[in-house]
């Protein structure tokens, strides 16, 4: 941890070198801080202009210390920016690389910012419940204007340069050394130019609208993110420091983000998300493992063309890894064919691929009926129907077809992989890969090790998962996994309250409302009620229904949306039939079970019907934590923010049930 120090005439370069990312941390920002100070009381030095080592900018704040308290000795990244606010000197940043959160904050303190045209910006702190608090809701909207500014920051995304030079957050792009261009901008400053600090020009709200629309503006701003208690608080308060920008002197203005910011990182919104971000940064840290070279995955194979297979194959196309799809039912490879041009070509729609790419992605993906196709491929991942014995033939004939150093994997959401793993003679090379569907769309992937999975085939894994931009969890091999495990106690638990006289549209109410995209009787809806039937039927262990509605369901042939009518019903017309729809006659059926089996009705509060679900998914999370089929409480959060639809910002249900204000104790969250 450095600063670097060089000076090219008058002008002082001034290099972050805080590897990896140059993060700007307490301690780091008092270095930089005395070289700002240095940089000032030298009369030799009129100009001074900030980059950084190792290929980038600055990543910008370290997280970590958002969780400390700093004292008044404490030196941030703001008393680096004021001093160059109060500096006397010209003030150019350099960026190349990623220039994030307070890195890009110091960059618009400064006079000038110019750029390669591979380099990235962006303030990210919207996605930890924060707003950028180092100047950005400030000195963003003064430069490009409020509405700009306020997507700029409410989608917290990083920004292509060329898209940076167009909303007027850079001044210029180059091709070469960017050192040498800001350099060479700031001589030609200091020849004909005064300074130009951002926080001197008065923000306006957008290209060619009045000031008088600002209300309007903010208003509608307001009105398009969610409500504060439902993962829109520091959205919300964002846009409030932006109104400040507007309506007030900069000061006043800075005085007011700051008591914004120090509002938010107290916020328990924020200490979730923050807990999701460092949970994430700890999934592929696995205790005991030796180290392993990962194989290179250059080619790819699905066995199964149907919705997960053809999704798991354009998941391997988009990260640019040819696949073979194996299939012999015709119907189901014309159904995938379609599905994989339809995909590619509503990219295309949407701008995010050229005609030529999309044509050269859908090509990548090759249908056959032939397994010798196999024969070369890196990895084969199964995808044929959820039965041990169809899964097991599968692979013993894939053990005599596919090379011997490749990997063999499936997709399985529940069953053995020890068992499939026996037919091979390779079990070191077996490994599960749990995508969820849709493949090519859902973020995670479950990794399950087997008994004899090798550390090279787990350390191949997590890169595959990597190059396919999913986010991994590793899992031990264990009926369910983490998630589906997990899930069929947050089912049953529904089932219960709704057993005892709640409807189920009040039940998944609640839960929408908790921040769920859907509650747990539209996820088997979706997913399909026949599903858990089965899964009963074979694990009739598992099962805590004191009714028989599912059976009921199924001899009614109410499957779900795939049937039009489910726990709920659903019409082509209303969502394209996949909205749910209260049916009074499952509320009917529940009731009439219900009595047959002798259960009183009980009235539950929403607080309650909320805890007890959360309740059943935490502690089963224990009971996984203590069997060791999760490594870490951190990792089953991840699983269910990124795979079940957990609110993030509630933190995931192991942090929920540790931390939340709202919620009860463990012992009262779940019921016999």
């Amino acid at each position: 941890m450095r600063v670097g120090i060089a000076d090219r005439g008058s002008v002082r370069v001034v290099t972050l070198d805080n590897p990896p990312v140059n993060a700007l941390s307490f301690a780091y920002s008092a270095e930089l801080l005395e070289a700002v100070r240095a940089a000032e009381a030298d009369a030799n030095v009129r100009a001074v202009v900030f980059t950084g080592a190792n290929g980038l900018f600055s990543g910008g704040a370290d997280v970590n210390d958002f969780s400390t308290e700093p004292t008044p000795e404490t030196k941030t990244v703001r008393d680096v920016i004021a001093a160059v606010e109060a500096g006397t000197k010209t003030y150019v940043a350099a960026i190349d690389g990623n220039a994030l959160g307070g890195g890009l904050e110091l960059s618009l303190a400064c006079d000038y910012r110019i750029a390669t045209k591979a380099s990235k910006l962006g303030l990210p702190e919207i996605k930890l419940g924060l707003l950028p608090g180092a100047g950005g809701t400030q000195r963003l909207p003064r430069l490009i204007g409020a509405q700009a500014a306020l997507e700029f920051m409410l989608k917290g995304s990083s920004n292509p340069a060329e898209k940076a030079l167009k909303l007027g957050v850079l001044d210029e792009l180059v091709d070469g050394d960017v050192v040498d261009a800001a350099v060479a901008l700031a001589e030609r400053a200091l020849a004909s130019e005064p300074k130009r600090r951002v926080s001197a020009r008065k923000a306006i709200i957008g290209k060619g609208i009045t000031a008088q629309a600002g209300p309007f503006v903010v208003s509608a701003a307001h009105k398009m993110v969610p409500p504060e208690e439902n993962g829109g608080y520091a959205a919300h308060k964002l846009i409030d420091a932006v109104e400040a920008a507007v309506e007030l002197p900069f000061a006043f203005g800075i005085a007011r983000e700051a008591r914004l910011f120090e509002e938010l990182v107290r916020s328990e919104p924020s200490a979730a998300l923050r807990h999701i971000f460092f949970a994430e940064r700890e999934l592929n840290k696995v205790p005991g493992l030796a180290a392993a070279e990962p194989l290179t995955i250059a080619k790819a194979g699905v066995v199964g063309a149907g919705t997960r297979g053809t999704g798991i194959a354009i998941a391997f196309a988009t990260a640019g890894i040819p696949v073979v799809v194996v299939d012999s039912n015709d119907g189901a490879v014309e159904k995938a064919k379609q599905t994989v041009f339809g995909m590619f070509m509503y990219q295309v729609q949407k701008g995010k691929l050229t005609q030529e790419e999309a044509w050269k992605r859908a090509q990548s993906i090759v249908f056959t009926e032939d397994y010798a196709e196999l024969a070369d491929v890196d990895v084969v991942v199964e995808a044929v129907f959820e039965s041990m014995d169809v899964k097991k033939q599968v692979f013993a004939r894939l053990g005599g077809i596919v090379k011997p150093d490749a990997i063999l994997a499936s997709n399985t959401s529940t069953l053995d992989i020890d068992e499939m793993a026996s037919v091979t003679t390779r079990p070191d090379k077996f490994v599960g890969l749990h995508f969820f569907v849709p493949a090519n769309i859902m973020p995670l992937l479950e990794i399950v090790r087997g008994k004899d999975t090798s550390p090279q085939t787990i350390a191949t894994a997590f890169k595959l998962g990597k190059t396919l931009r999913k986010t991994s969890v590793l899992s031990a091999n264990a009926f369910g996994f983490i998630g589906n495990r997990m899930v069929i106690d947050y089912a049953g638990a529904a089932n219960a309250i709704a057993e005892e006289g709640v409807s189920p549209w009040r039940i998944d109410g609640v839960m929408k409302k908790f921040g769920f995209p859907m509650g747990p009787f539209a996820m088997s809806d979706l997913s399909g009620i026949d599903v858990g039937w089965h899964i009963a039927k074979a694990r009739p262990d598992l099962v805590t229904s004191r009714t028989h509605v599912v059976d009921r369901l199924v001899e009614m042939k109410r499957l779900g949306q795939k049937t039009m009518g489910g726990y709920f019903k659903y019409d082509k017309a209303v969502g394209k039939g996949r909205e749910p729809i209260q049916d009074p006659e499952i509320e009917a059926l529940f009731a009439e079970e219900a009595k047959k089996a002798g259960i009183a009705p009980r009235d539950y509060t929403d607080d309650e019907i909320r805890d007890r679900l959360i309740g059943a998914l935490s502690n089963r999370g224990k009971d996984l934590l203590e069997k060791g089929v999760a490594l870490r409480s951190g990792d089953i959060d991840i699983v269910y923010v990124y795979g079940y639809g957990f609110p993030p910002h509630r933190g995931g249900p192991m942090w929920y049930a540790d931390h939340a204000k709202s919620a009860t104790a463990s012992e009262e969250l779940t019921h016999a």
